[in-house]
Protein backbone atom coordinates (compact mmCIF):
# COMPACT_ATOMS: atom_id res chain seq x y z
CA UNK A 1 0.00 0.00 0.00
CA UNK A 2 2.77 2.54 0.65
CA UNK A 3 4.95 1.83 -2.01
CA UNK A 4 1.27 2.44 -4.51
CA UNK A 5 0.60 5.77 -2.73
CA UNK A 6 4.41 6.86 -3.00
CA UNK A 7 3.99 6.11 -6.80
CA UNK A 8 1.03 8.28 -6.72
CA UNK A 9 2.33 11.07 -5.23
CA UNK A 10 6.07 10.57 -7.60
CA UNK A 11 3.96 11.12 -10.28
CA UNK A 12 2.01 14.13 -9.20
CA UNK A 13 5.25 16.01 -9.06
CA UNK A 14 5.89 16.86 -12.44
CA UNK A 15 1.75 17.18 -12.95
CA UNK A 16 1.80 19.72 -10.01
CA UNK A 17 5.23 21.62 -10.31
CA UNK A 18 3.74 24.04 -13.26
CA UNK A 19 1.92 25.27 -10.70
CA UNK A 20 4.12 26.27 -8.27
CA UNK A 21 7.54 25.34 -6.17
CA UNK A 22 5.22 25.24 -3.65
CA UNK A 23 3.72 21.48 -4.48
CA UNK A 24 7.55 20.38 -4.99
CA UNK A 25 8.25 21.18 -1.14
CA UNK A 26 4.11 18.85 0.01
CA UNK A 27 4.51 16.24 -2.31
CA UNK A 28 7.93 15.57 -1.54
CA UNK A 29 7.25 15.74 2.25
CA UNK A 30 4.38 13.80 2.01
CA UNK A 31 6.26 10.66 0.29
CA UNK A 32 9.19 11.05 2.84
CA UNK A 33 6.27 10.91 5.58
CA UNK A 34 4.58 7.49 3.73
CA UNK A 35 8.08 6.20 3.88
CA UNK A 36 8.09 6.22 7.61
CA UNK A 37 5.71 3.68 7.20
CA UNK A 38 7.41 1.36 4.56
CA UNK A 39 10.77 0.77 6.17
CA UNK A 40 9.70 -0.60 10.04
CA UNK A 41 7.05 -2.82 7.87
CA UNK A 42 10.08 -3.93 5.62
CA UNK A 43 12.80 -4.76 8.85
CA UNK A 44 9.14 -6.25 10.75
CA UNK A 45 8.23 -8.60 7.88
CA UNK A 46 12.20 -10.48 7.35
CA UNK A 47 11.86 -12.80 10.13
CA UNK A 48 9.01 -13.90 8.56
CA UNK A 49 10.68 -14.70 4.90
CA UNK A 50 13.81 -15.76 6.43
CA UNK A 51 14.79 -18.81 9.10
CA UNK A 52 16.53 -17.39 12.36
CA UNK A 53 19.84 -19.46 10.71
CA UNK A 54 19.01 -17.07 7.42
CA UNK A 55 18.13 -13.87 9.21
CA UNK A 56 21.80 -12.17 9.24
CA UNK A 57 22.30 -12.92 5.51
CA UNK A 58 19.14 -11.72 4.74
CA UNK A 59 19.73 -8.58 6.29
CA UNK A 60 23.10 -8.03 4.84
CA UNK A 61 21.72 -8.78 1.61
CA UNK A 62 18.89 -6.41 1.28
CA UNK A 63 21.10 -3.61 3.00
CA UNK A 64 23.90 -3.97 0.19
CA UNK A 65 20.67 -4.06 -2.27
CA UNK A 66 19.11 -1.01 -1.62
CA UNK A 67 22.80 1.04 -1.04
CA UNK A 68 23.34 -0.22 -4.59
CA UNK A 69 20.27 0.81 -5.78
CA UNK A 70 19.93 4.41 -4.32
CA UNK A 71 24.00 4.85 -6.01
CA UNK A 72 22.76 3.07 -9.60
CA UNK A 73 19.40 5.52 -8.99
CA UNK A 74 21.53 8.62 -8.76
CA UNK A 75 23.41 7.74 -11.60
CA UNK A 76 20.46 7.21 -14.04
CA UNK A 77 18.73 9.81 -12.79
CA UNK A 78 21.47 12.16 -13.75
CA UNK A 79 21.53 10.72 -17.34
CA UNK A 80 17.94 11.01 -17.84
CA UNK A 81 17.99 14.78 -16.59
CA UNK A 82 21.05 15.59 -19.38
CA UNK A 83 19.33 13.59 -22.42
CA UNK A 84 15.62 13.66 -21.60
CA UNK A 85 13.18 16.19 -20.16
CA UNK A 86 13.47 16.23 -15.97
CA UNK A 87 9.19 14.74 -15.91
CA UNK A 88 10.64 11.73 -17.51
CA UNK A 89 13.26 10.93 -14.48
CA UNK A 90 9.90 11.49 -12.48
CA UNK A 91 8.13 8.65 -14.42
CA UNK A 92 10.62 6.06 -14.01
CA UNK A 93 10.99 6.85 -10.58
CA UNK A 94 7.07 6.07 -9.94
CA UNK A 95 7.04 2.82 -12.26
CA UNK A 96 10.29 1.74 -9.97
CA UNK A 97 8.01 2.43 -6.91
CA UNK A 98 5.17 0.34 -8.53
CA UNK A 99 6.98 -2.54 -9.36
CA UNK A 100 8.25 -2.42 -6.02
CA UNK A 101 4.57 -2.17 -3.98
CA UNK A 102 3.68 -5.52 -6.71
CA UNK A 103 6.86 -7.26 -5.48
CA UNK A 104 5.99 -7.37 -2.17
CA UNK A 105 2.37 -7.83 -2.70
CA UNK A 106 3.53 -11.48 -4.64
CA UNK A 107 5.44 -11.99 -0.86
CA UNK A 108 3.52 -14.14 1.20
CA UNK A 109 3.24 -13.72 4.79
CA UNK A 110 1.33 -15.35 7.73
CA UNK A 111 -1.71 -13.62 8.85
CA UNK A 112 -1.43 -10.80 11.42
CA UNK A 113 -4.84 -11.25 13.87
CA UNK A 114 -5.90 -8.02 15.20
CA UNK A 115 -8.35 -7.73 17.48
CA UNK A 116 -9.01 -3.80 17.57
CA UNK A 117 -10.38 -1.41 15.24
CA UNK A 118 -7.65 1.37 14.02
CA UNK A 119 -8.76 4.22 16.20
CA UNK A 120 -6.80 6.90 18.32
CA UNK A 121 -7.21 5.10 21.86
CA UNK A 122 -5.91 1.76 19.85
CA UNK A 123 -2.51 3.53 18.36
CA UNK A 124 -1.98 4.81 21.33
CA UNK A 125 -2.67 1.47 23.35
CA UNK A 126 -0.33 -0.45 20.59
CA UNK A 127 2.28 2.50 21.47
CA UNK A 128 2.41 1.92 24.81
CA UNK A 129 2.73 -1.67 24.53
CA UNK A 130 5.39 -1.33 22.27
CA UNK A 131 7.16 0.81 24.68
CA UNK A 132 6.73 -1.31 27.44
CA UNK A 133 8.08 -4.47 25.60
CA UNK A 134 11.12 -2.41 24.63
CA UNK A 135 11.33 -1.70 28.49
CA UNK A 136 10.50 -5.51 29.41
CA UNK A 137 13.47 -6.70 27.57
CA UNK A 138 17.30 -6.25 28.41
CA UNK A 139 18.42 -6.19 25.33
CA UNK A 140 16.15 -3.76 23.74
CA UNK A 141 16.67 -1.26 26.74
CA UNK A 142 20.65 -1.51 25.94
CA UNK A 143 19.78 -1.26 22.31
CA UNK A 144 18.01 1.94 23.42
CA UNK A 145 20.58 3.71 25.19
CA UNK A 146 23.29 2.03 22.25
CA UNK A 147 20.99 3.54 19.54
CA UNK A 148 20.62 7.28 21.31
CA UNK A 149 24.66 7.72 21.85
CA UNK A 150 25.76 6.49 18.40
CA UNK A 151 22.96 8.50 16.35
CA UNK A 152 24.16 11.84 17.54
CA UNK A 153 27.29 11.09 16.99
CA UNK A 154 27.00 9.78 13.36
CA UNK A 155 24.55 13.15 12.61
CA UNK A 156 27.89 15.09 14.15
CA UNK A 157 29.87 13.26 12.31
CA UNK A 158 27.86 13.80 8.80
CA UNK A 159 27.26 17.58 9.30
CA UNK A 160 31.23 17.97 9.96
CA UNK A 161 31.92 16.30 6.82
CA UNK A 162 31.65 19.12 4.48
CA UNK A 163 33.30 21.82 5.98
CA UNK A 164 36.23 19.10 7.36
CA UNK A 165 36.77 18.62 3.54
CA UNK A 166 36.05 21.89 2.26
CA UNK A 167 37.92 24.20 5.23
CA UNK A 168 40.31 21.34 6.31
CA UNK A 169 41.49 19.66 3.21
CA UNK A 170 40.44 22.15 0.74
CA UNK A 171 38.71 19.65 -1.64
CA UNK A 172 36.56 20.51 -4.38
CA UNK A 173 33.14 20.09 -5.25
CA UNK A 174 33.44 17.05 -6.74
CA UNK A 175 36.48 15.58 -4.14
CA UNK A 176 33.65 16.20 -1.72
CA UNK A 177 30.95 14.32 -4.38
CA UNK A 178 33.67 11.19 -4.39
CA UNK A 179 33.50 11.19 -0.46
CA UNK A 180 29.86 10.99 -0.36
CA UNK A 181 29.70 8.77 -3.02
CA UNK A 182 32.37 6.48 -3.12
CA UNK A 183 31.07 5.32 0.78
CA UNK A 184 28.12 3.79 -0.87
CA UNK A 185 30.44 1.75 -2.43
CA UNK A 186 32.35 0.37 0.76
CA UNK A 187 28.67 0.19 2.34
CA UNK A 188 27.68 -2.42 -0.56
CA UNK A 189 30.84 -4.39 0.08
CA UNK A 190 30.43 -4.26 3.33
CA UNK A 191 26.88 -6.17 3.22
CA UNK A 192 28.10 -8.59 0.96
CA UNK A 193 30.96 -9.40 3.11
CA UNK A 194 28.42 -9.57 6.22
CA UNK A 195 26.32 -11.69 4.04
CA UNK A 196 28.89 -14.63 4.26
CA UNK A 197 30.13 -14.11 7.74
CA UNK A 198 27.47 -12.29 9.93
CA UNK A 199 26.35 -15.88 11.70
CA UNK A 200 29.58 -15.98 13.24
CA UNK A 201 29.29 -13.74 16.19
CA UNK A 202 26.26 -12.28 17.68
CA UNK A 203 24.83 -9.00 17.18
CA UNK A 204 26.46 -7.26 20.50
CA UNK A 205 30.08 -8.84 19.55
CA UNK A 206 29.22 -7.01 16.03
CA UNK A 207 28.21 -3.66 17.69
CA UNK A 208 31.29 -3.86 19.65
CA UNK A 209 33.94 -4.35 16.94
CA UNK A 210 32.18 -2.22 14.42
CA UNK A 211 32.16 0.77 16.71
CA UNK A 212 35.69 0.07 18.05
CA UNK A 213 36.62 0.42 14.30
CA UNK A 214 34.06 3.23 13.34
CA UNK A 215 36.69 4.82 16.73
CA UNK A 216 40.13 3.67 15.32
CA UNK A 217 39.23 5.06 11.54
CA UNK A 218 37.90 8.13 12.70
CA UNK A 219 40.53 8.97 14.96
CA UNK A 220 43.31 8.12 11.61
CA UNK A 221 40.23 10.83 9.75
CA UNK A 222 41.22 13.75 11.38
CA UNK A 223 44.61 13.70 11.15
CA UNK A 224 44.62 13.93 7.69
CA UNK A 225 45.64 16.30 5.11
CA UNK A 226 44.98 14.28 1.57
CA UNK A 227 41.77 14.30 -0.44
CA UNK A 228 42.79 11.02 -1.74
CA UNK A 229 43.08 9.59 1.89
CA UNK A 230 39.98 10.98 2.83
CA UNK A 231 38.36 9.49 0.46
CA UNK A 232 39.39 5.93 1.21
CA UNK A 233 39.11 5.71 4.37
CA UNK A 234 35.41 7.00 3.77
CA UNK A 235 35.37 3.67 1.86
CA UNK A 236 36.44 2.02 5.32
CA UNK A 237 34.15 3.81 7.55
CA UNK A 238 30.87 2.98 5.47
CA UNK A 239 32.71 -0.67 5.64
CA UNK A 240 33.04 -0.66 9.07
CA UNK A 241 29.55 0.75 9.91
CA UNK A 242 27.52 -2.22 8.44
CA UNK A 243 27.90 -4.51 11.22
CA UNK A 244 26.53 -2.08 13.32
CA UNK A 245 23.59 -1.59 10.86
CA UNK A 246 22.68 -5.15 10.61
CA UNK A 247 23.27 -5.75 14.33
CA UNK A 248 20.43 -3.14 15.32
CA UNK A 249 18.10 -4.80 12.89
CA UNK A 250 18.68 -8.70 14.03
CA UNK A 251 18.71 -7.32 17.71
CA UNK A 252 14.90 -5.97 17.02
CA UNK A 253 14.18 -8.60 15.03
CA UNK A 254 14.98 -11.80 17.54
CA UNK A 255 13.78 -10.12 20.45
CA UNK A 256 10.54 -9.09 19.47
CA UNK A 257 7.35 -11.35 18.75
CA UNK A 258 5.50 -10.47 15.44
CA UNK A 259 2.70 -8.36 17.04
CA UNK A 260 4.95 -5.75 18.41
CA UNK A 261 7.82 -5.36 16.59
CA UNK A 262 6.49 -3.73 13.88
CA UNK A 263 6.05 -1.24 16.96
CA UNK A 264 9.27 -1.30 18.60
CA UNK A 265 11.00 -0.84 15.54
CA UNK A 266 9.40 2.23 14.68
CA UNK A 267 10.43 3.50 18.27
CA UNK A 268 13.85 2.55 17.23
CA UNK A 269 13.76 4.44 13.92
CA UNK A 270 12.05 7.74 16.03
CA UNK A 271 14.76 7.63 18.17
CA UNK A 272 17.66 7.38 15.76
CA UNK A 273 15.96 10.14 13.21
CA UNK A 274 15.51 12.23 16.60
CA UNK A 275 18.98 11.69 17.98
CA UNK A 276 20.27 12.49 14.05
CA UNK A 277 19.23 15.89 14.12
CA UNK A 278 20.47 16.23 17.26
CA UNK A 279 24.14 15.46 16.30
CA UNK A 280 23.86 17.52 13.51
CA UNK A 281 22.92 20.51 15.44
CA UNK A 282 25.76 20.00 17.67
CA UNK A 283 27.96 20.37 14.26
CA UNK A 284 27.95 23.90 14.90
CA UNK A 285 31.32 23.97 17.43
CA UNK A 286 32.94 23.33 14.55
CA UNK A 287 32.42 27.58 14.47
CA UNK A 288 34.22 27.52 17.55
CA UNK A 289 36.73 24.51 17.64
CA UNK A 290 38.94 23.34 15.23
CA UNK A 291 37.66 20.39 13.13
CA UNK A 292 40.14 17.87 13.57
CA UNK A 293 40.03 18.09 17.12
CA UNK A 294 36.02 17.76 17.28
CA UNK A 295 36.51 14.75 15.17
CA UNK A 296 39.39 12.99 17.07
CA UNK A 297 36.77 13.41 20.01
CA UNK A 298 34.01 11.96 17.94
CA UNK A 299 36.46 8.88 17.65
CA UNK A 300 37.35 8.60 20.94
CA UNK A 301 33.71 8.64 21.53
CA UNK A 302 32.69 6.01 19.26
CA UNK A 303 35.61 3.40 20.48
CA UNK A 304 34.24 4.33 24.29
CA UNK A 305 30.71 3.42 22.88
CA UNK A 306 31.93 0.11 21.62
CA UNK A 307 33.07 -0.70 25.28
CA UNK A 308 30.46 -0.01 26.98
CA UNK A 309 28.68 -2.17 24.87
CA UNK A 310 30.64 -4.78 26.40
CA UNK A 311 28.93 -4.11 30.01
CA UNK A 312 25.44 -3.77 28.86
CA UNK A 313 23.37 -6.39 29.53
CA UNK A 314 21.70 -8.57 26.70
CA UNK A 315 24.31 -7.71 24.08
CA UNK A 316 27.03 -10.11 25.25
CA UNK A 317 26.05 -13.34 24.44
CA UNK A 318 28.88 -15.18 22.05
CA UNK A 319 27.96 -16.67 19.21
CA UNK A 320 28.91 -20.32 20.27
CA UNK A 321 25.94 -20.06 23.10
CA UNK A 322 23.61 -19.21 20.63
CA UNK A 323 24.50 -21.68 18.20
CA UNK A 324 24.75 -24.72 21.11
CA UNK A 325 21.12 -22.99 22.52
CA UNK A 326 20.14 -23.98 19.34
CA UNK A 327 21.71 -27.41 19.35
CA UNK A 328 19.97 -27.97 22.68
CA UNK A 329 17.01 -27.37 21.73
CA UNK A 330 16.67 -28.81 18.53
CA UNK A 331 18.00 -32.31 20.34
CA UNK A 332 14.70 -32.26 22.80
CA UNK A 333 12.76 -34.96 21.11
CA UNK A 334 15.81 -37.51 22.34
CA UNK A 335 17.01 -35.32 25.47
CA UNK A 336 16.50 -37.04 29.27
CA UNK A 337 14.03 -35.47 31.40
CA UNK A 338 13.97 -34.56 35.28
CA UNK A 339 14.83 -37.19 37.77
CA UNK A 340 12.22 -37.09 41.21
CA UNK A 341 15.09 -35.28 43.57
CA UNK A 342 14.73 -35.45 47.07
CA UNK A 343 12.75 -33.52 49.47
CA UNK A 344 13.95 -30.18 50.37
CA UNK A 345 15.83 -28.13 53.15
CA UNK A 346 15.34 -25.05 54.99
CA UNK A 347 19.02 -24.41 53.56
CA UNK A 348 18.19 -25.27 49.83
CA UNK A 349 15.66 -22.24 50.43
CA UNK A 350 17.97 -20.06 52.21
CA UNK A 351 20.52 -20.84 48.81
CA UNK A 352 17.93 -19.61 47.15
CA UNK A 353 17.12 -16.66 48.62
CA UNK A 354 21.21 -15.52 48.69
CA UNK A 355 20.39 -15.36 44.70
CA UNK A 356 16.54 -14.52 44.89
CA UNK A 357 16.94 -11.53 47.37
CA UNK A 358 13.10 -11.58 47.47
CA UNK A 359 12.73 -14.33 49.31
CA UNK A 360 14.46 -12.30 52.08
CA UNK A 361 11.35 -10.47 52.79
CA UNK A 362 9.86 -14.19 53.88
CA UNK A 363 9.46 -15.15 57.74
CA UNK A 364 10.73 -17.98 59.01
CA UNK A 365 7.79 -19.77 60.08
CA UNK A 366 6.54 -18.95 56.27
CA UNK A 367 9.71 -20.54 54.65
CA UNK A 368 9.31 -23.66 57.00
CA UNK A 369 5.56 -24.40 55.38
CA UNK A 370 7.12 -24.17 51.92
CA UNK A 371 9.72 -26.71 52.32
CA UNK A 372 7.24 -29.02 53.20
CA UNK A 373 6.39 -29.34 49.62
CA UNK A 374 9.76 -27.99 47.85
CA UNK A 375 11.56 -30.86 45.81
CA UNK A 376 15.87 -30.24 45.29
CA UNK A 377 16.51 -31.73 41.43
CA UNK A 378 19.29 -32.46 39.68
CA UNK A 379 19.99 -31.93 36.20
CA UNK A 380 23.06 -32.58 34.11
CA UNK A 381 23.75 -30.52 30.52
CA UNK A 382 21.17 -31.37 28.09
CA UNK A 383 18.21 -32.32 30.25
CA UNK A 384 14.67 -31.43 29.58
CA UNK A 385 13.43 -29.25 32.41
CA UNK A 386 10.07 -28.31 30.84
CA UNK A 387 8.62 -29.45 27.51
CA UNK A 388 6.60 -27.27 25.41
CA UNK A 389 2.60 -28.24 25.21
CA UNK A 390 2.97 -30.86 28.21
CA UNK A 391 0.37 -30.32 31.18
CA UNK A 392 2.39 -29.67 34.61
CA UNK A 393 1.21 -27.99 38.03
CA UNK A 394 4.90 -27.11 38.90
CA UNK A 395 7.15 -23.74 38.47
CA UNK A 396 10.82 -24.54 39.07
CA UNK A 397 13.45 -21.84 40.45
CA UNK A 398 17.18 -22.12 39.89
CA UNK A 399 19.44 -22.77 42.34
CA UNK A 400 22.99 -23.10 40.76
CA UNK A 401 24.17 -23.48 36.91
CA UNK A 402 22.27 -22.59 33.48
CA UNK A 403 19.56 -23.02 31.08
CA UNK A 404 18.31 -22.26 27.75
CA UNK A 405 14.85 -21.11 27.49
CA UNK A 406 13.12 -21.62 23.92
CA UNK A 407 10.05 -22.04 21.53
CA UNK A 408 8.94 -23.74 18.16
CA UNK A 409 7.62 -21.11 16.34
CA UNK A 410 6.66 -21.66 12.38
CA UNK A 411 8.86 -25.11 12.77
CA UNK A 412 12.02 -22.96 13.59
CA UNK A 413 13.58 -22.93 16.98
CA UNK A 414 13.80 -19.60 18.80
CA UNK A 415 15.41 -18.73 21.87
CA UNK A 416 13.64 -17.21 24.18
CA UNK A 417 16.47 -16.27 26.74
CA UNK A 418 19.21 -17.75 28.77
CA UNK A 419 18.26 -18.17 32.27
CA UNK A 420 20.80 -17.99 35.77
CA UNK A 421 21.09 -18.86 39.15
CA UNK A 422 17.97 -17.09 40.88
CA UNK A 423 15.38 -17.20 37.56
CA UNK A 424 12.57 -18.81 37.94
CA UNK A 425 10.07 -20.58 35.04
CA UNK A 426 6.86 -22.65 34.51
CA UNK A 427 4.77 -20.74 36.52
CA UNK A 428 2.34 -19.84 33.76
CA UNK A 429 1.27 -23.40 33.14
CA UNK A 430 1.30 -24.04 37.28
CA UNK A 431 -0.73 -21.39 38.10
CA UNK A 432 -3.34 -21.03 34.90
CA UNK A 433 -3.34 -24.96 34.18
CA UNK A 434 -2.40 -24.35 30.61
CA UNK A 435 0.14 -26.16 28.14
CA UNK A 436 3.86 -25.07 28.67
CA UNK A 437 4.53 -22.58 27.10
CA UNK A 438 8.24 -23.17 26.12
CA UNK A 439 10.64 -25.35 26.38
CA UNK A 440 13.91 -25.36 28.71
CA UNK A 441 16.70 -27.33 28.79
CA UNK A 442 20.21 -27.09 30.82
CA UNK A 443 22.86 -25.41 29.51
CA UNK A 444 24.84 -27.06 32.29
CA UNK A 445 24.96 -28.63 35.72
CA UNK A 446 21.98 -27.11 37.18
CA UNK A 447 20.22 -27.31 40.24
CA UNK A 448 16.38 -26.42 40.94
CA UNK A 449 14.27 -26.23 43.36
CA UNK A 450 10.59 -27.90 42.09
CA UNK A 451 7.98 -25.91 43.66
CA UNK A 452 4.02 -27.39 43.47
CA UNK A 453 1.14 -24.20 41.99
CA UNK A 454 -0.17 -24.77 45.63
CA UNK A 455 3.01 -23.68 47.32
CA UNK A 456 3.67 -20.86 44.56
CA UNK A 457 -0.09 -19.76 45.26
CA UNK A 458 0.82 -19.80 49.44
CA UNK A 459 4.17 -17.17 48.06
CA UNK A 460 2.04 -14.98 46.27
CA UNK A 461 0.39 -13.93 49.57
CA UNK A 462 3.82 -11.60 50.38
CA UNK A 463 2.73 -8.37 48.04
CA UNK A 464 6.54 -8.28 46.59
CA UNK A 465 6.47 -11.90 45.37
CA UNK A 466 3.32 -11.60 43.77
CA UNK A 467 4.27 -7.98 42.23
CA UNK A 468 7.10 -10.80 40.75
CA UNK A 469 5.50 -13.11 39.59
CA UNK A 470 2.53 -10.62 37.82
CA UNK A 471 5.23 -8.79 36.37
CA UNK A 472 7.30 -11.70 34.79
CA UNK A 473 3.83 -13.65 33.91
CA UNK A 474 3.03 -10.72 31.72
CA UNK A 475 6.86 -10.35 29.99
CA UNK A 476 6.21 -14.05 29.29
CA UNK A 477 3.07 -14.16 28.00
CA UNK A 478 3.62 -11.32 26.00
CA UNK A 479 6.59 -12.63 24.23
CA UNK A 480 4.89 -16.22 23.55
CA UNK A 481 1.77 -14.35 22.26
CA UNK A 482 -0.74 -15.36 24.58
CA UNK A 483 -1.78 -12.02 25.63
CA UNK A 484 -2.49 -11.61 21.59
CA UNK A 485 -3.91 -15.19 20.31
CA UNK A 486 -7.80 -15.38 19.48
CA UNK A 487 -9.54 -16.01 23.05
CA UNK A 488 -6.02 -16.65 24.43
CA UNK A 489 -6.47 -20.85 24.22
CA UNK A 490 -9.47 -20.50 25.94
CA UNK A 491 -8.42 -18.14 29.03
CA UNK A 492 -10.39 -15.73 30.49
CA UNK A 493 -10.85 -12.55 28.58
CA UNK A 494 -11.26 -10.61 31.22
CA UNK A 495 -8.02 -11.87 33.12
CA UNK A 496 -6.32 -11.40 29.44
CA UNK A 497 -7.27 -7.27 29.53
CA UNK A 498 -5.87 -7.01 33.87
CA UNK A 499 -2.95 -8.40 32.24
CA UNK A 500 -2.20 -6.18 30.23
CA UNK A 501 -2.85 -3.51 32.73
CA UNK A 502 -2.36 -5.10 35.59
CA UNK A 503 -4.77 -4.05 38.67
CA UNK A 504 -4.32 -4.50 42.34
CA UNK A 505 -5.68 -8.17 42.46
CA UNK A 506 -3.44 -10.49 43.96
CA UNK A 507 -2.15 -12.91 41.61
CA UNK A 508 -2.96 -15.88 43.91
CA UNK A 509 -6.24 -15.49 42.46
CA UNK A 510 -5.92 -15.30 39.10
CA UNK A 511 -5.93 -19.32 39.21
CA UNK A 512 -9.60 -19.69 39.65
CA UNK A 513 -10.45 -16.80 37.47
CA UNK A 514 -7.91 -18.12 35.04
CA UNK A 515 -10.29 -21.69 35.06
CA UNK A 516 -13.50 -20.37 35.08
CA UNK A 517 -14.66 -17.86 37.18
CA UNK A 518 -15.54 -14.51 36.47
CA UNK A 519 -14.59 -11.61 38.02
CA UNK A 520 -15.78 -7.61 37.03
CA UNK A 521 -11.91 -5.93 36.83
CA UNK A 522 -13.92 -2.98 36.81
CA UNK A 523 -14.52 -3.59 40.39
CA UNK A 524 -11.14 -5.03 41.46
CA UNK A 525 -10.31 -2.10 43.42
CA UNK A 526 -13.31 -3.01 45.80
CA UNK A 527 -12.34 -6.75 46.04
CA UNK A 528 -9.16 -5.67 46.41
CA UNK A 529 -10.01 -4.04 49.44
CA UNK A 530 -12.09 -6.59 50.70
CA UNK A 531 -9.45 -9.20 50.48
CA UNK A 532 -7.17 -7.01 52.57
CA UNK A 533 -10.09 -6.46 54.64
CA UNK A 534 -10.30 -9.96 55.41
CA UNK A 535 -6.62 -10.74 56.11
Amino acid sequence: MVQIIRTVLILLIPVLLPYGVGWLYVLVMASSTVAQFFDPALASALPDVASDNELAAANAFLSASQTGAMSLGFSVAGLLTARFPIAWAFYINALAFLLSGLAVWLVQLPPLHVEDHTTVAAVVQNLRAGAKFLCDSPALRSLCMVTVLMAILFGFHNALLLPFAKRTLGATEFEYGLIEGLSTVGFVLGGLWLARVGDRLREGQWLVISFMSLGLITVTYSQLTSVTLAITLGMFLAFANVPSFIARRLLIQRHTTREVRGRVTSVFFVIRDGMFVVGMSAAGLADVYDIRGLYLVEGLLLAGLGMLVLLLPGLGQPAAEWKRAIRLLQGIAEAPGLGLGRSATLADLERLASRLPVLATLRMPERQRLIADLRYVEAEPGTVLVRQHEISDAAYFILAGQAVAGRVEDGQERVLGVLQAGDFFGEIAALTGVPRTANVVADAPTLLLKVPASTLRQMTANPTLNRLFLSKMTERMIRTKMLDMPRAAGLDQELMHDLRTPGPMPLRDYPETLLGKKVDFLDSERIASQQRSAR
